[in-house]
């Protein structure tokens, strides 16, 4: 179990991208830096792996490969917003006031893990679900493979071998918290704990 888990760390700490053919490389190159300043082939190649591509999409489906890539890109920044939110739950950091006065209903009576979401009332979930739904139409539109929506980081821009680094940390944060709270999903599932409980417990001592 503990070779698999370094395993799936290597791989997707690593890059997305095993050696492909130049011609293979560059029509997928053209590709994927549609709308985008950078070659995405420099993005997420990193050790130990380098270019990785086990399964040769790069060679076999290289129109593809922009998609793939906007995709890991989102995931990767709803993971790392995920485990953001996860140790604030669990630290008990939550919004004051109330989450739905008809209900009396506070930001505070909604438990932390998985059972929390089912305490939101449903007119809170169809609003997540709207929000959510308007975000991807019109305000960053997941059309938009990039993934550069204009805003920089906190307003700061970037450009040429800093912006490659800046997006490399990205794509690497985000692959790592990908796994990070797929994790957790998976420890509380098995524990019924949530993250606070079983640290408290020490469950998360492997020599317990």
């Amino acid at each position: 179990m503990m070779k698999l888990v370094v395993a799936l760390l290597v791989s997707s700490a690593a890059a997305f991208v095993a050696p492909v053919s130049q011609s293979a490389t560059l029509s997928a190159s053209k590709v994927a830096v549609r709308g985008a300043p950078v070659d995405e082939f420099e993005i997420g190649v990193q050790p130990p792996a380098g270019f990785f591509d086990p399964l040769n999409y790069c060679e076999t489906q290289p129109e593809s490969f922009a998609r793939r890539r906007a995709v890991e890109r989102k995931h990767g920044r709803v993971a790392m917003m995920a485990v953001v939110g996860l140790l604030l739950h669990n630290a008990d950091v939550e919004f004051p006031g109330y989450l739905s006065k008809s209900q009396n209903l506070k930001f505070s009576d909604i438990p932390n893990g998985l059972t929390g979401i089912t305490k939101v009332p449903s007119a809170g979930l169809l609003q997540i679900i709207v929000f959510v739904g308007f975000i991807e139409l019109f305000w960053w539109p997941a059309s938009n493979y990039s993934g550069d929506y204009g805003c920089g980081f906190f307003g700061a821009k970037y450009e040429g071998a800093e912006k490659v680094q800046k997006l490399n940390a990205e794509m690497a944060n985000g692959r790592l918290a990908m796994l990070g709270i797929a994790g957790a999903m998976f420890a509380e599932g098995q524990t019924g704990q949530t993250l606070q409980e079983q640290l408290l417990a020490l469950n998360f001592n492997p020599f317990a």
